[in-house]
C-alpha cells in the first residue's frame, strides 16, 4: 500500500522539518569555519548574535565565550578526526544577560549528496541547569569538608576553602566568643554590643590569609550584619551602592568594601535550634555576577551546615573544658614535701582534653614513699572520673602498706568492678614504686606501663625495669616486682606515654637530661618538656621526678630483742636514751608506753626475731617487728576483761598506727607528731 509520498521527497521533507523545528540551535559551517545556515532555534540561543551570525566564523559568532580549543576542534570535526559531544562553553557575551551563560556544544560532520563536507554544531543553553549543578557540587563539597573537625576555626576555614573562587570572591566568618571558648550560650538573637571573634577570612586576592589574628570586634548598629544577628534572618545586597545609608554607620568597613570593589554581598546568620552563633558574609568583587535569590538559598544551606558543625565543636570544647577541670581537680595540688625524697611533677593537658593521666606521691609508714603514675585509656568526663576513682583506690591501698605487686592485683580487681558498675570497659596502665630510705632500695611493679628511667648520682643509668603485666581491668593479675638499690642523689623519672610518644628515642633523651645531678628537679622537668614535646600534643602528659635521699645513722636506731618478758623494761630504757640523744625528752612518757605495749604484744603473740626501730623524721616513728604473720586486732575491752587494751592505748597515744607485712613476719608501727614537723 502506498503512502502517497515519494521516498526521496519524504526524506527531504523530514530532514528539513528536523532542522527547522529542532528545539536546540543548529549551526552549519563550511570548511572555512564560516556559518552558512542556522535554524530558527539558533536565533534564540542566549548570547549568540542571532541573524548577524550568518557568514561569520565560529570564534566571531561565539564572541565573549572562552574556549581556546573551539577552532581546533571544529577543523578536526571537518576532517573526521573527532566528534564533539556536550562540551560546556562558558562566557559573558556582550549581547547576553548580566550573568554567565553556559552553552552545551556538540559537533559532527556531514556530506550532503556526496558533495562538500560541512560541519553541524548543536548548541543548547544549559545555564540554568549548570548553575543548579554547580550549586549541588558546592553543597556536596561542603558536606564532605565541613564537620570533619571538632574545632571552630578549622570548621570555618573548611567553609572558606569550599566557597572562595567558586561562590564568593571573599568570605568572613565571625562567631560569638563564648561559642569559640565552649561556654554555654543563652540562646536567641545576638545584641549589637556583643563582641564576635573573626575565626576565618579568605579572599581570591590573598588565598594564603585564611585565618587572621583572631580579632574580637562588634558590628556597628544598624547594619545588615547586626540586623541579621538580631532577627536570625539572612540579608541579600544585590547591588552595593556607595550611598547605601548603612555604610555611614560603619565607615571603616565601608572603606574596606569600597576599596576592594565589592558590588554584591550576602549575610547569613549561623543558627542552631534558635540560637545564633555568629554570621557568615559572602562578597563578590572580581566576579561581576550579582547575588540573587538562588544564591541566597545556597548561602543559607551552607550556613546551616557550618552552624551545626560549629555547635558540635562548641559542645566538644565545653565537654573538654569540664573534663580538663575535673581532671585537674582530681590530681594532687602539689607533691608533699618530704625529707627522704625531693619531687617535681607536671601535668600537661592535651588538645583533646580530659585525659586519664595521673600521678601521686604518697607518704608511707617508716618514712617510705610511694611514687606512682598511670593512664586510663580514652578521654572525656567519664575517663577523668574513672581516673579519680582509681587514684583514690590506689591511695587507700597504698596506706595499707601492700607490696607493689599485691597493690596492683587489688587495683586490677577495683578496675574490673568499675567496668561492671559503669557498663563501659575501663582499662588503665599504672606504675607503682616504693622507696625505702632505711635500706635505700626502690621496689617497683608495672601494669602495662612503661618502666621508669633511673639515673645514679654520677649520671650513670640504672636498671629498673619491672615486667609489664596486664593492664588494670584485664582481671588477670600476675604482676611482678623488681628491686634496685639507689644511692643518695639518684633520680627517678616516671612518665606517661603522652610525654614520649612524639619523640624518637625518648628514653635515651631522658637519660641524657637526667644525668645532671646539680640541676634542680623543676629545671630538669622543664628540660624534658622542651626536648620531648615540640608542640602541644593531643594526649595529656605526666612527668614525675624524684631525687632520693636515705636516712642518716643519726636519725635511725634499731635493736634486736630476745623473746623474754623481762626485756620490756630494757626496751623502755633504750627508747628513753634515744629520745634524750635526739633532744625529744618531752615524748619520753608516751613513747615508753607505746614501746612497752608493742614489745609486750610481740613477745606474747609473735615469734623471733623481735626488733625495735625508732626513726626521727618529720615525725617520730616507733616500729616493732617479729617473725609471725598473725595480724593484730584492735578491740574494745570490757571493764571486767584483764587484757585487750594494749593496741587501744597505742591508738590513742599515736597520731597514726598500722601494720605492714613483709616476706617474713610483720611490723607494727606508730607515729607521733614532732614540734615543728
Amino acid at each position: 500500500m502506498s503512502s502517497g509520498y515519494d521516498s526521496g521527497e519524504l526524506s527531504a521533507t523530514v530532514l528539513e522539518a528536523l532542522f527547522t523545528q529542532a528545539p536546540m540551535g543548529l549551526y552549519v559551517f563550511d570548511e572555512q569555519l564560516r556559518i552558512v545556515r542556522y535554524n530558527p532555534a539558533g536565533r534564540g540561543v542566549r548570547g549568540l548574535p542571532g541573524d548577524a551570525v550568518l557568514g561569520r566564523r565560529l570564534d566571531e559568532a561565539a564572541e565573549g565565550f572562552h574556549d581556546p580549543e573551539l577552532l581546533k576542534l571544529a577543523r578536526q570535526v571537518l576532517t573526521g578526526q573527532t566528534q564533539v559531544r556536550d562540551r560546556l562553553v562558558r562566557g559573558r557575551p556582550p549581547r547576553g544577560p548580566d550573568r554567565e551563560t553556559v552553552l552545551s556544544v556538540s559537533a559532527f560532520r556531514i556530506r550532503p549528496g556526496g558533495g562538500h563536507v560541512l560541519g553541524v554544531a548543536v548548541v543548547e543553553d544549559v545555564s540554568a541547569r549548570q548553575r543548579a549543578a554547580d550549586r549541588l557540587d558546592i553543597l556536596h563539597d561542603a558536606h564532605q569538608a565541613i564537620g570533619t573537625s571538632l574545632d571552630v576555626r578549622d570548621t570555618a576555614a573548611a567553609l572558606a576553602e569550599v566557597v572562595v573562587d567558586r561562590f564568593a570572591d571573599a568570605v568572613s566568618v565571625d562567631v560569638l566568643d563564648e561559642a569559640v571558648r565552649g561556654a554555654a550560650l543563652s540562646g536567641g538573637p545576638v545584641d549589637a554590643d556583643v563582641p564576635l571573634r573573626r575565626v576565618a577570612f579568605r579572599s581570591v586576592r590573598d588565598p594564603a590569609r585564611q585565618v587572621p589574628a583572631d580579632e574580637l570586634a562588634t558590628f556597628p548598629f544598624p547594619t545588615p550584619f547586626t540586623r541579621s544577628l538580631q532577627d536570625a534572618a539572612p540579608r541579600l545586597v544585590t547591588h552595593l551602592a556607595p550611598d547605601e545609608p548603612w555604610l555611614a554607620t560603619d565607615p571603616g568597613r565601608a572603606r574596606l568594601l569600597t576599596d576592594a570593589g565589592v558590588h554584591s554581598l550576602l549575610i547569613t546568620p549561623l543558627v542552631v535550634r534558635g540560637t545564633v552563633l555568629g554570621v557568615v558574609c559572602f562578597f563578590r568583587h572580581r566576579d561581576p555576577r550579582p547575588y540573587d535569590e538562588d544564591d541566597l538559598s545556597l548561602a543559607e544551606q551552607l550556613a546551616q551546615r557550618t552552624a551545626l558543625s560549629i555547635d558540635n565543636a562548641r559542645s566538644y570544647a565545653r565537654e573538654r573544658t569540664i573534663a580538663t577541670a575535673l581532671q585537674r581537680h582530681l590530681l594532687p595540688r602539689t607533691p608533699p614535701r618530704l625529707t627522704t625524697v625531693d619531687t617535681a611533677a607536671l601535668h600537661l593537658p592535651g588538645t583533646v582534653g580530659g585525659g586519664g593521666d595521673w600521678y601521686d606521691v604518697i607518704p608511707l609508714s617508716g618514712s617510705r614513699v610511694a611514687l606512682t603514675v598511670g593512664d586510663v585509656t580514652g578521654s572525656g568526663i567519664e575517663v577523668a572520673a574513672a581516673m579519680g576513682q582509681l587514684r583514690t583506690a590506689l591511695t587507700t591501698l597504698a596506706v595499707r602498706d601492700l607490696a607493689p605487686e599485691e597493690l596492683l592485683s587489688c587495683l586490677d580487681e577495683t578496675t574490673v568492678s568499675l567496668t561492671r558498675d559503669t557498663g563501659e570497659p575501663v582499662t588503665a596502665s599504672c606504675l607503682y614504686a616504693v622507696f625505702d630510705p632505711v635500706t635505700r632500695t626502690c621496689t617497683a611493679a608495672s601494669a602495662g606501663h612503661a618502666p621508669p628511667v633511673a639515673v645514679g648520682t654520677l649520671g650513670e643509668p640504672l636498671v629498673l625495669e619491672p615486667p609489664a603485666g596486664p593492664l588494670l581491668g584485664a582481671g588477670r593479675g600476675g604482676y611482678e616486682a623488681v628491686r634496685v638499690e639507689l644511692q643518695d642523689g639518684s633520680v627517678l623519672a616516671l612518665y606517661t606515654n603522652g610525654l614520649v610518644r612524639a619523640a624518637p628515642d625518648a628514653r635515651r633523651t631522658l637519660l641524657r637530661l637526667l644525668g645532671h645531678p646539680d640541676r634542680p628537679l623543676h629545671q630538669l622537668a622543664d628540660d624534658a618538656v622542651y626536648a620531648l614535646l615540640p608542640g602541644q600534643a593531643e594526649d595529656d602528659a605526666v612527668l614525675l621526678l624524684a631525687r632520693t635521699r636515705g636516712l642518716t645513722e643519726d636519725r635511725l636506731a634499731e635493736w634486736t630483742l630476745p623473746k623474754d618478758p623481762a626485756v620490756v623494761g630494757t626496751a623502755r630504757r633504750l627508747a628513753e636514751r634515744q629520745l634524750a640523744a635526739w633532744e625529744s625528752e618531752e615524748l619520753a612518757f608516751t613513747t615508753e608506753l607505746i614501746v612497752s605495749e608493742l614489745v609486750t604484744n610481740a613477745i606474747r603473740y609473735g615469734s623471733p626475731p623481735i626488733r625495735l626501730r625508732m626513726i626521727r623524721d618529720r615525725s617520730l616513728v616507733c616500729e616493732v617487728s617479729d617473725g609471725s604473720s598473725t595480724a593484730p586486732h584492735l578491740r574494745n575491752a570490757r571493764a571486767i576483761d584483764e587484757g585487750g587494751r594494749g593496741l587501744s592505748l597505742v591508738a590513742q597515744l599515736a597520731a597514726r598506727w598500722g601494720t605492714r607485712f613483709g616476706r617474713r613476719g610483720k611490723t607494727i608501727w606508730c607515729e607521733q607528731e614532732l614540734d615543728g614537723g
